[in-house]
């Protein structure tokens, strides 16, 4: 089992920035992804970013160039930092960490973007 804890969430305004974090205990040992997705009112939730335990990342179309992922693996945390946030990025963002055959969610954090 995996236990995760989101942070950073809150109200900025357009052009602004936020950093969110995700920290993880449990069976951390086995974790190999960790990730932020989003939901947005009336959307499905979509990829923002993962990075492997290597330090690959991926992002999502949408995000590209304004956000960043990152991982502190001696502190079991994920990072996101966003800039340049748009009213779009409203949404609640989840972290994710994927393990060998299983995968967590922790309990979402909530992004406003206002205009």
């Amino acid at each position: 089992q995996v236990q995760l804890v989101e942070s950073g969430g809150g109200l900025v305004q357009a052009g602004g920035s936020l950093r969110l974090s995700c920290s993880a205990s449990g069976s951390i040992s086995s974790i190999n992804v960790m990730g932020w997705y989003r939901q947005a009112p009336g959307k499905q939730r979509e990829l923002v970013a993962t990075i492997t335990n290597g330090g690959t990342t991926n992002y999502g179309d949408s995000v590209k160039g304004r956000f960043t992922i990152s991982r502190d693996n001696a502190k079991n945390t994920v990072y996101l930092q966003m800039n340049s946030l748009k009213p779009e990025d409203t949404a609640v963002y989840y972290c994710r960490v994927l393990v060998v055959g299983d995968n967590y969610w922790g309990q979402g954090t909530k992004v406003t973007v206002s205009s």
